[in-house]
């Protein structure tokens, strides 16, 4: 299975959930723990919660492969693990906060969707 697939499909999944400015970046030439980063604001608790709900059942069911989810929707930075891709859920605010992509701005920006 290819990673890059992989990665698209969560762009996917996310966009369908009504994910707000999601950006995928090829980290592989940076980083040794991952290849890619989909990074993704939901504008509530809720809505943090249901876009890694479906990335998780999406690629599930999709590529027969588990995501592993840590932090807390309402803390406003959801982490969701599929080895190859770690997508980021921020809320506005603590997406703004941490400026992640400006953390990995070495990566390649492969894929920005408003």
């Amino acid at each position: 299975m290819n990673a890059l697939n992989l990665a698209r499909d969560i762009v996917d999944a996310l966009e369908d959930k009504k994910g707000e400015d999601i950006v995928l970046m090829d980290i592989k030439e940076i980083a040794s723990f991952t290849d890619y980063f989909v990074i993704c604001t939901g504008t509530s608790d809720r809505m943090l919660d249901a876009l890694a709900n479906s990335a998780i059942d999406d690629i599930r069911k999709k590529h027969k492969r588990k995501g592993k989810k840590q932090g807390n929707s309402r803390d406003g930075w959801v982490v969701v693990d599929f080895g190859d891709v770690v997508v980021h859920l921020f809320s506005p605010d603590q997406r703004g906060y941490y400026q992640i992509e400006e953390l990995w701005e070495e990566g390649k920006v492969l894929v920005r969707l408003q």
